[in-house]
């Protein structure tokens, strides 16, 4: 990421779920870099919290930590209010917040399926309704999809898979109804992504990157990058789309 702060973003406000960590704490970092004042929800890790805001604070934005569950439905709706009140309006919602449950079908209990789509599709459902409410014309929405909605390399992701795939249609009918505000919805793919919840030199990592077509992990930060062109004017007649950042991954 470079060290010089842009201006594209200057007197917008976001709003990014699960910012705290991984592709989400890379696009806060991202848009607060374009000139964006932004705030982000957490559920753990208060200290990390407080860093992302202090890098923030550092780009002379303004920056907020919000203690809020995306599987919660009063949290998913309420964080955007607080969001919208902190900041003093909101231009960007970006819905990267999720779980995932990894196994074999039959595997999988009911407080499992409840889980992951509580957080991967209603929460974003009730963001987005929640951002909408509060966006003016030129608002943007971006969800953070999967590169398993376009090509599932093995078994034991249908939940996750499922659940992703859900947003696809949930883009394209936000995008619909929002248009004549001017607010667009857009969905990104990212591939196998270096965080630390699925490391680049972790135990499946080397089945991973071989699926992609360069054979390599993608950075939080080449995500970040997509993210913040679809939240910037540039994308204005973007919207009901898929952005794969996949490596190759669906080729």
């Amino acid at each position: 990421m470079s060290s010089q702060t842009g201006t594209s973003l200057t007197g917008k406000h976001a709003l990014v779920t699960g910012g705290s960590r991984g592709i989400g704490a890379a696009t806060a970092l991202r848009l607060a870099q374009e000139g964006a004042d932004v705030a982000f929800t957490y559920v753990q890790g208060e200290d990390t919290a407080r860093e992302i805001v202090a890098k923030i604070e550092s780009m002379g934005r303004r920056g907020f930590a919000i203690r809020a569950d995306a599987g919660d439905p009063g949290d998913a709706a309420g964080a955007v209010e607080r969001a919208a009140d902190d900041l003093g309006g909101l231009d960007i919602l970006v819905n990267n917040a999720g779980v995932g449950v990894l196994g074999p079908v039959a595997d999988l209990a009911l407080a499992d399926i409840d889980r992951v789509l509580d957080v991967n599709v209603r929460g974003v459902f009730l963001a987005s309704q929640a951002a909408a409410s509060r966006m003016g014309r030129g608002g943007r929405i971006v969800s953070i999809g999967s590169c398993i909605t376009q090509r599932v390399p093995g078994a034991g992701g249908t939940l996750y898979a499922t659940s992703k795939a859900a947003l696809i249609g949930l883009t394209k009918a936000f995008a619909r109804e929002l248009g004549e505000r001017g607010i667009t919805v857009n969905l990104v793919h990212p591939g196998p992504i270096d965080t630390d919840m699925n490391p680049a030199d972790g135990p499946y990592a080397s089945a991973q990157a071989a699926g992609t077509a360069l054979g390599r992990y993608g950075s939080a930060g080449e995500v970040a990058s997509a993210v913040a062109y679809l939240a910037g004017e540039e994308a204005a007649y973007v919207t009901g789309a898929e952005f794969s950042v996949d490596g190759g991954h669906a080729a």
